[in-house]
């Protein structure tokens, strides 16, 4: 369905006070931002920051919903006769390899996680982010496996599988902190994507396969 004129000017103006507010995060901080001062940067009242974002932290991770499901939609779209972990080293080693800004190879991701260490309700968030990954993750794992409500193996496997994704992106956070250039770290952590997948076993790696 095409997307009507009042939800392309929602959509336009959610954008605009987003990137407004990470403008002004990234400039001088997180804690030192207050709504009203991105409500008048944006020319929008206070309301209407709110009705957008009802909390601050929400201005700052405008794209938690797509991040929360990430693990969970490469499982739900692995290829027949692919498992879950492996669709996770594959959709990351593809990501990796494009040097790609979703898995924060770019310049500038380190002003973005220096804004998240110099704010402890953003450091909260990040842990409730963790959380909600492996929950999602575990009750796709359930799903696609027909695996009854007691059995454990499922939560089991996304902790496992999350480690692969968690690992990773700590990462590539620590190298770009440290000033490397993206496409050297990501040289490297793909390196560090096969060790880990040496690391893992059988029974994880041949876990929610795919049948034609």
């Amino acid at each position: 369905m095409a997307e009507g004129l009042r939800e392309r000017k929602k959509r336009q103006t959610r954008q605009h006070i987003s990137d407004v507010a990470t403008g002004l995060f990234m400039e001088r901080g997180f804690d030192a931002v207050t709504i009203a001062e991105i409500a008048q940067a944006a020319d929008v009242s206070v309301n209407t920051v709110y009705n957008y974002f009802p909390a601050k932290e929400d201005l700052f991770f405008d794209r938690e919903t797509a991040l929360v499901d990430r693990l969970a939609r490469w499982v739900r779209g692995r290829d027949e006769g692919e498992s879950a972990a492996v669709a996770v080293l594959r959709e990351l080693r593809t990501e990796v390899e494009a040097v790609s800004p979703q898995v924060g190879l770019m310049e500038g991701y380190d002003r973005f996680l220096r804004v998240i260490h110099g704010a402890s309700t953003l450091q909260s968030r990040v842990l409730t982010f963790q959380r909600e990954i492996v929950d999602r993750l575990a009750r796709t794992l359930r799903e696609e496996t027909g695996a009854a409500p007691d059995d454990p193996m499922p939560a089991l496997m996304a902790g496992q599988i999350n480690w692969l994704y968690e690992t990773a992106m700590g990462a590539i956070g620590r190298e770009m902190m440290a000033g490397r250039r993206p496409v050297e770290v990501s040289r490297e952590v793909l390196v560090l994507l096969d060790v880990m997948e040496e690391l893992l076993g059988e029974r994880v790696l041949g876990y929610a396969v795919r049948s034609g």
